[in-house]
């Protein structure tokens, strides 16, 4: 119903096609950010079999989107070992 109101529109008024493109991908890459966040695994889905996931996380383990000037590989670790 949405979608046959927007091609109305869009067959009416053609400037507004571009608008209708723009929206579509900013809600398409958002709700493929969120997939990438609730991949990550610093987040619980199963709190029974691994209730603390970044534990086992390694510390050259590179957790940012894109990371310039940090050397993962020379990091220590500074926590005790679980």
């Amino acid at each position: 119903m949405i979608f046959r109101a927007a091609v109305d529109h869009a067959k009416k008024y053609p400037g507004l096609i571009p608008q209708f493109l723009f929206i579509v991908l900013g809600m398409g890459g958002a709700s493929l950010y969120l997939i990438r966040l609730a991949k990550g695994p610093h987040v619980t889905w199963n709190k029974t079999n691994n209730p603390e996931p970044w534990n086992k996380l390694d510390p050259t383990y590179q957790y940012k989107f894109v990371a310039v000037t940090t050397d993962y590989k020379s990091l220590k670790k500074d926590g005790p070992e679980f």
